[in-house]
């Protein structure tokens, strides 16, 4: 089954509560990484609660479409895998 935006949200939705590393293009060859965990999943955004606090905000939300157009990078350390949009395919 190839990777869509339903099939991403319904992962984050079985992984709210656990840790997440997201890795942001800042541009021009900037990356900005983000630690938390996922706390919310709504139809089209999921909320990641920020470890460190050390930026002007605690929570950020990203889309699933960025998700799935590999607009960010997503890691969840504590998973063994988890499939993302590069991977094609959704393991079940």
């Amino acid at each position: 089954m190839t990777a869509t935006i339903e099939n991403i949200k319904d992962k984050f939705t079985d992984l709210v509560g656990e840790d997440i590393v997201i890795t942001v293009e800042a541009g021009r060859r900037k990356t900005t990484t983000h630690k938390g965990k996922l706390t919310e999943t709504y139809p089209a955004v999921f909320v990641v609660e920020l470890n460190n606090c050390e930026d002007s905000y605690e929570r950020v939300s990203y889309s699933y479409a960025d998700v799935l157009t590999k607009a960010i990078e997503i890691d969840f350390p504590d998973q063994p895998h988890v499939a993302s949009a590069e991977d094609e395919t959704i393991e079940e």
